[in-house]
């Protein structure tokens, strides 16, 4: 893929320090600081896919997405000496990630984002009636989530989806605490209304 090609392009030729797989984030953010290749890619595979799916959400493109995360990474490489955990490294990667698809959003003056949720995965032990009404009520929620506004769509993906907490997300988005909440309040208050026109008793929003 395209995002593996540049992650090996930036971090060729430069010294691999012995990082373990199990390695938390912080310190491989301190290692691809002093130029480790190995944590560059632990750090990449651990994170690549989530930070593709948030792109994704955003540009509604696989190809553009796919690049937005080799930018992502490439920024992480050239950024790494002055990340100083202030927040989590995942809230880092987003919070660029977020940056990133607004100027391209920008760009293209566009600002068309899918949503996911992840409460609604299927569990294999439910039996194939169980499986289906938790399938319809996944595309009711998934409908109900387009016709949120942007910026109300993008707290529920990142507080659902990303399992952020508000803080993170105040982060994430700069913006200030209260006004997350707010939206989220209002964002959940909104599903609840369109998932009950549509006759379903919102139990999980």
């Amino acid at each position: 893929m395209r995002q593996t090609q540049a992650l090996m392009a930036v971090s060729a030729g430069r010294p691999a320090l012995n990082v373990a797989r199990e390695t938390s984030d912080a310190d491989l953010m301190q290692a691809i600081g002093q130029g480790d290749k190995q944590a560059m890619q632990v750090l990449f595979a651990r994170h690549n896919v989530r930070i593709y799916r948030f792109a994704l959400r955003f540009v509604n493109d696989e190809g553009t997405a796919e690049d937005l995360v080799s930018e992502v990474f490439l920024e992480v490489w050239r950024q790494a000496e002055k990340f100083e955990a202030r927040c989590q490294v995942s809230t880092w990667l987003l919070a660029i990630a977020r940056n990133k698809a607004l100027s391209i959003l920008r760009r293209k003056t566009t600002e068309e984002m899918d949503e996911d949720v992840a409460e609604f995965i299927e569990d294999t032990s439910d039996n194939p009636e169980v499986v289906m009404q938790k399938r319809q009520r996944t595309e009711i929620m998934l409908d109900c989530l387009q016709q949120l506004s942007p910026a109300h769509r993008e707290i529920i993906d990142l507080v659902y989806y990303h399992e952020k907490t508000i803080e993170e997300v105040a982060k994430i988005i700069n913006i200030p605490l209260n006004t997350v909440k707010t939206r989220m309040f209002y964002a959940r208050k909104r599903i609840a209304e369109l998932m009950v026109a549509k006759g379903v008793e919102p139990a999980h929003v």
